[in-house]
């Protein structure tokens, strides 16, 4: 189950970085270089959250893992995106908010 959600969220945030380079960097079919590594640094992020199976969706974490400077790239990425997501994918969006709203509560240090 947790493996699962882990899954969406990967593919969430791979969504919201497709989005965004292709409407902020006119990427059609592929990522540039900078939304590549963002994309790989937030797999990696989700990957080795020290939560596990109780993990939050990252925006609830009062623990973040991000680098400042990649904290500061996804906070843009997810600003831009939010309102397309909705329209370009609303099943990811639709999980995506129900994982912040039901049992996944704020963790504290």
């Amino acid at each position: 189950m947790i493996q699962q959600r882990i899954t969406r969220e990967k593919r969430t945030v791979s969504a919201m970085i497709r989005l965004y380079c292709r409407t902020q960097h006119r990427h059609k079919r592929e990522l540039c270089g900078e939304c590549q590594k963002l994309e790989h640094y937030a797999h990696m992020r989700v990957d080795h959250c020290r939560y596990e199976s109780s993990k939050p969706i990252c925006g609830k974490c009062t623990a973040p893992c991000y680098a400042p400077e990649k904290r500061r790239q996804i906070r843009q990425v997810m600003r831009r995106t939010r309102l397309r997501m909705v329209f370009a994918h609303p099943l990811l969006t639709a999980f995506h908010l129900k994982d912040a709203f039901s049992g996944s509560k704020t963790i504290k240090k």
